[in-house]
């Protein structure tokens, strides 16, 4: 009987070495969570990152961009303690100088959200509209704002009333209803391209100005053609003339190279030998060139 059951009782070397192995794998999947808590470290948390994470989560959701910078930075009310007062223009006026004249970040940033959006100052009360500055920040800062024009942007033109394309800036021609800062600033530069205006018609030349735009406009604009500024074509460099909307800068260059081998152009009908200048060109730029 002892026999039997001890012999029952009884393993093999080969089972006593695949339990021992059971044993280790289970000691093993047992001991692997401590182990792992024990070499593994926690992510710290950038709350900064997260911050601006959160800050820009907020501007495409439409909440209140004035809180934070560009970058994503909590924006600050403090302001300098001894503010520097200067002559100064409002627009486009670098971030720098505004917080020397005393304004916080945030304000500063409320104004660039502003031009952004394609704001402008017409006149020094302007300033006091912006939300976020206050009555003390304006009367402190209402003597020392020069708006160059700004006289003329008080109102809009009266029934009648007209304005000289040739000779108006872009503050004036705000005057003109239906012309904003932004059609303003691109009429004037169109002038300077041009040398000026031969007749209304040519204000559809201007990006922007449309059909419907210029019927708008065009009772409320006069042309003044003795104040356009001519070329002088046979002084005229390249780099001069290809500003001029009218010719391409090939045939910018025909002009040029023709000059260079041929001489001074007396009249308009020598250009007619250049061959990529066709009639209805020519007629264009004619009242714009001086052949002296």
């Amino acid at each position: 009987m002892r026999s039997r059951i001890k012999s029952y009782l009884s393993i093999t070397k080969k089972e006593w070495n695949g339990m021992v192995v059971l044993l280790i794998i289970i000691a093993v999947v047992l001991a692997a969570p401590y182990v792992y808590q024990y070499f593994r470290k926690d992510n710290v948390i950038n709350f900064k990152d997260f911050d601006k994470d959160v800050a820009l989560l907020n501007q495409a959701k439409g909440s209140d961009a004035s809180d934070y910078s560009d970058s994503g930075e909590p924006l600050s009310d403090e302001k300098v303690a001894n503010p520097v007062l200067f002559v100064f223009n409002p627009n486009n006026l670098p971030a720098e100088q505004w917080k020397q004249l005393g304004l916080s970040g945030r304000q500063i940033s409320i104004i660039k959200h502003y031009e952004a959006k394609g704001g402008h100052f017409n006149k020094k009360e302007d300033v006091q509209k912006i939300y976020g500055i206050t009555a003390d920040d304006y009367k402190r800062l209402a003597p020392y704002i020069n708006i160059p024009g700004a006289e003329y942007t008080a109102d809009k033109l009266t029934p009648g009333e007209t304005i000289e394309i040739n000779s108006a800036d872009s503050a004036k021609l705000t005057r003109i209803r239906g012309i904003g800062p932004a059609f303003a600033a691109r009429i004037v530069a169109y002038r300077q391209r041009l040398g000026g205006f031969l007749s209304k018609e040519q204000l559809k030349e201007v990006y922007g100005i449309d059909t419907i735009k210029y019927a708008e406009i065009k009772s409320q604009v006069s042309i003044n053609p003795s104040r356009i500024t001519k070329i002088k074509i046979n002084e005229v460099d390249f780099d001069g003339l290809r500003k001029f909307p009218y010719l391409t800068n090939k045939q910018t260059n025909a002009v040029i190279q023709y000059r260079n081998q041929h001489g001074n152009y007396q009249s308009v009908a020598d250009m007619k030998n250049i061959v990529i200048l066709d009639d209805g060109i020519l007629r264009k730029i004619e009242p714009y060139l001086v052949f002296k």
